[in-house]
């Protein structure tokens, strides 16, 4: 017994040695990263990396003004927008649409906007004339520059709705024609809109490829078409969606029914072209007499009206 604790006593150092070192090793496998796993992390963290959500993605492409100015000027047009009369709401919403949701403009930004404008133009204008102590002499203008400041955006947007609807009727035959090679050729009715989608950019092609996504979405052919034709408001392609869903109904031909639209689309694109060269000469009459007459008559006549009034005596 006496040996055994002898030989006890003179192992413990190495003993305790041993057992610290196996100490730590175990504390190191505990906390040392497993080799296998490893990989697998890589992988999620490269997913995670590479799958950004697009929406954020976009936003950080964006300029500074675009990011931060730009939701406050709208939060203050909305604000505005609020204040004004509620009546035609419905209207302004139909003429947004139409003009193609210019600067992604909503009614409530629309009348904001409005309102800021006649505010700015006619704000400014009483703040110069009282700096000029004119101010009574000044309210008949500043009131002026307020009407005209609430109706210039309106004006502005029809402007845009009356090009958007312009660039569609120009752009109608065209399409049509692609449209009747692409179903003669196989193609279905859906598939061959969005084909002319993939080919061309403006503003008719923008709604072929938001009627394929409503339809592809569940929505019917005869809704989505009568929404391409609300939206833009263009005279043509009212009829032309009028002529499909009532033909689509009664079983005829789309091919056919496509051929017979796109001769008369370029009939009508012939005519309203022959129209506008009939107008031009009475569009040129205003600057002829106001503008070039009076330059021809100052340069022929300049030289002799002193002779004459000397002639005269006066």
């Amino acid at each position: 017994m006496g040996a055994l604790v002898s030989l006890v006593g003179s192992a413990g150092p190495v003993l305790f040695g041993g057992l610290v070192g196996l100490a730590m090793l175990l504390v190191w496998i505990a906390f040392a990263p497993s080799r296998a796993a490893a990989p697998v992390d890589g992988e999620r963290l490269d997913t995670y990396l590479q799958s950004v959500d697009p929406v954020q993605e976009e936003m950080l492409r964006r300029s500074f003004f675009q990011r931060a100015i730009v939701p406050i000027i709208r939060s203050f047009l909305r604000l505005l927008g609020r204040l004004a009369p509620g009546r035609n709401v419905e209207q302004s919403r139909q003429l947004l649409i139409q003009a193609g949701d210019p600067m992604g403009l909503s009614v409530l930004d629309y009348y904001g906007l409005r309102i800021m404008v006649a505010g700015g133009l006619a704000g400014g204008y009483f703040l110069l004339a009282g700096m000029t102590g004119n101010l009574l002499q000044g309210l008949p203008a500043t009131l002026l520059l307020g009407v005209m400041g609430y109706l210039l955006p309106y004006v502005w947007v029809r402007m845009k709705r009356d090009s958007r609807q312009h660039e569609i009727e120009r752009a109608l035959p065209d399409a049509l024609d692609m449209l009747t090679i692409g179903v003669e050729a196989g193609l279905g009715f859906d598939s061959a809109m969005m084909r002319v989608g993939e080919e061309w950019d403006n503003a008719l092609t923008e709604e072929f490829r938001r009627v394929v996504a409503e339809m592809r979405v569940g929505t019917d052919r005869e809704v989505a078409l009568q929404r391409m034709a609300e939206r833009a408001g263009a005279q043509d392609l009212r009829s032309f969606v009028a002529v499909l869903v009532q033909s689509s109904r009664l079983g005829v031909s789309i091919a056919d029914v496509l051929h017979i639209q796109a001769e008369q689309m370029r009939l009508k694109r012939s005519q309203r072209a022959e129209e506008q060269a009939q107008k031009a000469g009475i569009k040129m009459l205003f600057p002829l007499i106001f503008l070039i007459f009076p330059t021809m008559f100052v340069v022929i006549l300049g030289p002799v009206i002193p002779s004459l009034l000397g002639f005269l005596g006066m």
